[in-house]
């Protein structure tokens, strides 16, 4: 069975740069690899009705932060099957976001940290009623709000079919979720958290990718 590793993260923070970097690292070493990310957007009726949500064109579905999270899950629910096959083909299984997102942006819009009641009812959602696969484990990729924010100002002005969702654009939110996620990954979660400094150039490269990479496979 292959091992189902999830990198998550500010938006801007790098992920898919990451992504790339471990998936060229584990081929290089003979490793068979899979990636999805979510929302899956094009792909699902529910990370759909996330984007027009998070753009403004579902009303004020929005403004429900548990109505949101549902959302969010159902979307993974739905692929639920999808993962567990494509860890019985591939040594890894490499997601963009999956549940600790939802804790921890549901929790940075209620004002809650990762101790809170949120956290605990989105495990309960996920885990326990929808039967997620769980990962095995997680990645923090850690960048300054500065960092962070210039990159997905800069995403957005590149290409507008990436343009800033209003989550995206709420300065207070990704602070306050930058600090859920270090509280998510210092109390191991779910699964194991390994931190990622990415405030420096574009996150790892080169000899600590491989080493990442080769903890992945048990090398």
């Amino acid at each position: 069975m292959g091992r189902l590793v999830v990198i998550e993260g500010l938006d801007g923070a790098g992920k898919r740069t990451l992504a790339d970097g471990l998936v060229a690292a584990l081929t290089a070493r003979g490793a068979s690899v899979a990636r999805m990310a979510f929302p899956r957007y094009d792909a699902d009726i529910h990370a759909d009705l996330v984007r027009d949500a998070l753009y403004g064109r579902l009303g004020d579905l929005v403004r429900s932060v548990h109505g949101m999270a549902v959302l969010f899950a159902l979307d993974r629910r739905a692929a639920a099957d999808q993962l567990r096959a494509l860890r019985r083909r591939h040594d890894v299984v490499l997601l963009d976001r999956y549940v600790g997102s939802n804790a921890a942006y549901g929790a940075a819009r209620l004002h809650e940290d990762a101790g809170g009641p949120f956290v605990e009812w989105v495990r309960g959602l996920e885990v326990d009623r929808f039967d997620v696969p769980v990962p095995d484990a997680q990645l923090l990729l850690r960048v300054p709000m500065s960092v962070a924010a210039a990159r997905a100002e800069r995403r957005a002005e590149a290409d507008s079919a990436r343009a800033k969702d209003l989550y995206e654009a709420d300065r207070g939110l990704q602070a306050r979720c930058a600090a859920v996620y270090d509280g998510l990954a210092a109390g191991g979660w779910l699964a194991p958290w390994t931190v990622i400094d990415g405030g420096v150039g574009r996150g790892p490269s080169g000899p600590a990718l491989s080493d990442m990479a080769m903890r992945m496979i048990g090398g």
